[in-house]
């Protein structure tokens, strides 16, 4: 899932690895979300997830296991994951990586409902305690988590503080916290979230 106002292409590179070691094209997944010239128009309501929610169940039906795995980056991470939870996806996954998502909020977006002037960054953004990922607090979104961060990322760390309640924002669960901070600025650390429960697939389908 590509970030707000990005598009499919820019995860080319991890499509052309995925086809050199195996995958059909059949079997990758890149739907095409959002504004391409409007960030602060794009949130996790309505339109944004309608091509979202079809590729993960258009995924789960191709898989002869019946499991898939995600990966978004930024905004996309956190649409991914509310599509997961919202669709009732989360024992379908079996890896979910979040890449620089931030799932406890944009310090540049304000603390909600304080200063939030855009749609990325109201009821269903962005903002520091939106309802949004407010609902998004320790779930799960498949049986493995994962979450890449950086301490020198220029949007989730904003204005030099990566961090919301001790938390660094791109962790995407929060049943673990983090022992302490990388001691480089530049470090970019690959985090397991905690393991889940074993999975139940759900007995009805997933809707949008």
């Amino acid at each position: 899932m590509h970030g707000n106002t990005g598009s499919p292409s820019d995860f080319s590179a991890t499509y052309n690895e995925l086809i050199a070691r195996g995958y059909a094209a059949s079997q990758i997944f890149r739907p095409n979300w959002g504004s391409k010239t409007c960030a602060a128009c794009n949130d996790h309501e309505g339109s944004e997830e309608t091509p979202v929610v079809n590729a993960l169940v258009d995924a789960v039906a191709a898989s002869c296991t019946g499991k898939i795995d995600v990966i978004g980056h930024s905004m996309g991470a956190t649409l991914a994951a509310r599509e997961i939870y919202r669709n009732g996806l989360a024992s379908r996954v079996d890896s979910f990586v979040g890449i620089a998502g931030a799932f406890r909020g944009l310090w540049s977006c304000g603390t909600y409902p304080y200063n939030v002037v855009t749609s990325t960054c109201g009821y269903y953004g962005m903002s520091v305690n939106s309802p949004l990922l407010n609902g998004l607090y320790g779930k799960r979104f498949g049986t493995r988590m994962y979450s890449i961060k950086s301490y020198a990322d220029e949007v989730v760390c904003y204005g030099g503080v990566c961090t919301v309640n001790g938390v660094h924002s791109s962790c995407c669960s929060l049943l673990r916290r983090p022992r302490s901070r990388p001691t480089a600025a530049t470090s970019l650390s690959v985090a397991a979230c905690g393991a889940a429960p074993t999975p139940h697939y759900p007995t009805t389908s997933a809707s949008s």
